[in-house]
């Protein structure tokens, strides 16, 4: 098309074999700069088919048109316990770039896809498997979800008021941080080495690993012999009343980050509390400076606050709702809620792409596809015909 932006992933190929968040979450970042993403997904009775199960029904097509984690990908069904259906993977494996599987360990070894047996057919193939304690280790085998490997990760331990029990925050910091950014990560930076070497390789992600590693400026202090930070005990969550979260008139909340000195100056003038510009971090005021800061924030409703707080230099910001958030301007004008066309729904809006790039941004070409809505037009490009496709379908191999 005259005029088009090249896409900074054009011409790779990813079949995903994931099914839950972190896996499609990988993949949809990579899609959304260009990686022509194939969904492998499993025919719908049994576990294994519980993504493709949300693709079919009545409401298929609404719910397709708004899966975010689903958005420009193809889609083809099938049953990899058949041999039928795995030689068809391979085919399609044989002129991948990427694999992405989310199985516990083992799974892929028994459908006959794993690392060891494509890589022989591929061996420009970059291989990921992304799984809650990785491949290894005595924790590999044990099934988890984001609580767990945030438990294992150390950051549930630090999340929480002292003397509380820890707060479960929502399922972004394994699953989507740990786990799906480091997929990627990963992913990328295989394909990257395989530029100069000419061979694939193999990249193993736990999102217990990725958990610990995101709490990398607090394990120095903690490996140099620290005691480790405890619920409501560090600068960053909740210690001191400058750093910290208040209720206001209106039962919205605002968010407080004035750490550095020259911002504390400016949020005790605004507040009439110069008495505590040289008691920042007395640990003696503590009380008392929360105990006026939480009456004063009560005296204004939110937007009013914040609206006063950004017109000087004060870090604050409105704790929004999701719902906030998407309408927020200053999101809208990043480019964080898109519009994307679809066939029959007209435009759907969908978030936007937070990795900008200058000269190759990505972007949000599709909606979700049904589950197996590309079976026949993926089997052709391999030299299937109408009736061995037909035939495929009728022995319950593709869908």
């Amino acid at each position: 098309m005259k005029g088009r932006r090249m896409l900074p992933l054009e011409g790779i190929k990813i079949l995903d074999l994931s099914r839950l968040a972190p896996g499609p979450f990988a993949s949809m970042m990579l899609g959304d700069l260009g990686a022509d993403v194939l969904l492998v997904e499993a025919p719908p009775e049994g576990k294994m088919g519980a993504m493709a199960i949300l693709g079919r029904g009545a409401d298929a097509e609404k719910v397709a048109a708004y899966n975010m984690l689903a958005r420009n990908k193809r889609s083809i069904v099938l049953n990899l316990r058949e041999q039928e259906a795995r030689e068809v993977f391979y085919k399609l494996a044989d002129e991948a770039d990427v694999v992405l599987e989310g199985f516990r360990p083992g799974v892929v070894k028994r459908l006959g896809v794993d690392y060891d047996t494509l890589i022989k057919r591929n061996p420009r193939l970059v291989y990921c498997s992304l799984s809650g304690f990785g491949q290894t280790g005595p924790y590999s085998n044990l099934v988890g979800h984001d609580i767990n490997y945030i438990s294992v990760g150390g950051a549930l331990g630090m999340i929480g008021w002292p003397g509380q029990p820890p707060t479960i925050p929502v399922n972004t910091i394994a699953d989507f941080a740990g786990g799906g950014l480091h997929a990627a990560f990963g992913i990328l930076a295989a394909l990257m080495a395989r530029e100069k070497s000419g061979k694939g390789q193999y990249v193993d992600i736990a999102m217990s690993d990725g958990v610990l590693a995101l709490l990398a400026s607090f394990v120095g202090p903690v490996l140099m012999g620290g005691e480790s930070p405890g619920r409501g005990t560090n600068l960053l969550n909740g210690s001191v009343p400058h750093y910290n979260v208040y209720e206001c008139s209106d039962g919205g909340w605002i968010s407080i980050g004035s750490l550095e000195p020259h911002f504390f100056v400016n949020l005790c003038k605004t507040l009439g509390c110069e008495q505590f510009i040289p008691r920042q971090y007395d640990p003696a005021s503590r009380d008392e400076m929360k105990t006026f800061f939480t009456a004063k924030f009560k005296e204004k409703p939110r937007d009013e606050w914040f609206k006063i707080l950004s017109e000087t230099d004060i870090c604050a910001g409105p704790i929004y709702s999701l719902r906030e958030a998407l309408d927020d301007p200053h999101n809208r004008a990043r480019g964080m809620v898109v519009e994307v066309d679809h066939p029959t729904l007209g435009k759907i809006p969908h978030l936007g792409i937070a990795t900008k790039l200058s000269e190759t941004p990505g972007s949000v070409r599709t909606t979700a596809p049904l589950a197996g809505q590309h079976t026949d037009d993926v089997l052709a490009s391999i030299g299937f015909d109408s009736a061995a496709i037909a035939g495929l379908k009728e022995r319950g191999i593709v869908g």
